[in-house]
């Protein structure tokens, strides 16, 4: 009987110990792949704060009025969500975080009468979200871990289209941002209408420079808005998948951790069978000697 739960306990710690060589490899891998997140994070924020720049200074030109994506809509039936999630699990609850957060937001919509449209990015969120019966407008999946801004651009085409159709009278953009690789949120920022404040900020202090803009500021603006609104989106989404990472690196190292105390248990519980084993033979042993001597 002690020979065959050994068995069983050794065949469960060479299971466990593969599992622990696969789940230290994934956390390595993804620790390499944060650095190279926050690169292009950083490479791509120079472009995102001066294409803004260049709006606020067309803003305070006075461009921009009537433009549908700076006006605000009066009577709001239909929220949009874009949500930012991941095409793969095994990140810890990175997913379930902004999941949970659009969900919520959803149920409040729903319950004050109005409506929702649901634009995925990732796999998990569209799995989720089909799977409980929500209606998806988008779905976009393949690129989460490293988003290229071609896919930004079919995101925001998407989202851009139905909002100045008037099929979306607002949309919040639901993603992780990264802060540090020991830390990310979950965010959910107003998306459209662009927030006019915002644009109009003074991005800087000290003497600014005066510019005449050819063609008119209304022109140069109608055709910036929606790079502006795909910067925004690739942003969301480098910061997305910089968090991913991050969180899959934490979710294994946590994995590989809990593999190697687990094995220092069943190998503690192996042995103690093993002796239970040997003193039970020798007892055998010892009782067999005595009743040969009688």
């Amino acid at each position: 009987m002690a020979g065959g739960q050994e068995r069983v306990l050794r065949r469960r710690i060479k299971s466990v110990q593969s599992t622990k060589k696969i789940t230290r490899a994934m956390e390595l891998i993804a620790a390499s792949r944060i650095v190279k997140a926050q690169q292009r994070v950083a490479a791509a924020r120079p472009y995102s704060e001066q294409i803004t720049e260049v709006i606020r200074n067309l803003a305070s030109a006075g461009a921009g009025a009537g433009q549908p994506l700076l006006t605000p809509r009066e009577d709001v039936r239909t929220v949009g969500y874009i949500v930012v999630s991941a095409d793969r699990g095994l990140a810890g609850g990175y997913n379930s975080g902004v999941i949970r957060a659009t969900e919520t937001a959803i149920k409040a919509d729903l319950a004050a009468g109005r409506q929702y449209a649901l634009i995925t990015c990732g796999k998990k969120a569209q799995t989720y979200f089909r799977f409980r019966g929500y209606e998806i407008k988008a779905a976009f999946t393949g690129f989460s871990e490293k988003p290229s801004y071609e896919n930004a651009r079919e995101v925001a085409d998407a989202v851009v289209g139905r909002f100045e159709a008037g099929e979306i009278d607002q949309v919040e953009l639901v993603y992780t941002q990264f802060l540090s690789a020991a830390s990310q949120r979950v965010v959910m920022r107003r998306f459209m209408p662009l927030e006019p404040g915002a644009l109009t900020e003074a991005a800087a202090t000290g003497p600014q420079a005066d510019y005449e803009f050819e063609p008119s500021p209304d022109e140069i603006l109608e055709r910036l808005l929606p790079r502006y609104v795909e910067a925004r989106v690739f942003a969301a989404m480098l910061d997305a998948a910089a968090s991913e990472h991050a969180a899959r690196q934490r979710a294994m190292k946590s994995a590989t951790d809990n593999a190697e105390e687990l094995t220092k248990t069943l190998s503690v519980e192996a042995n103690k069978v093993r002796q239970a084993g040997i003193t039970t033979e020798i007892m055998d042993v010892v009782g067999g000697a005595e009743a040969l001597r009688q």
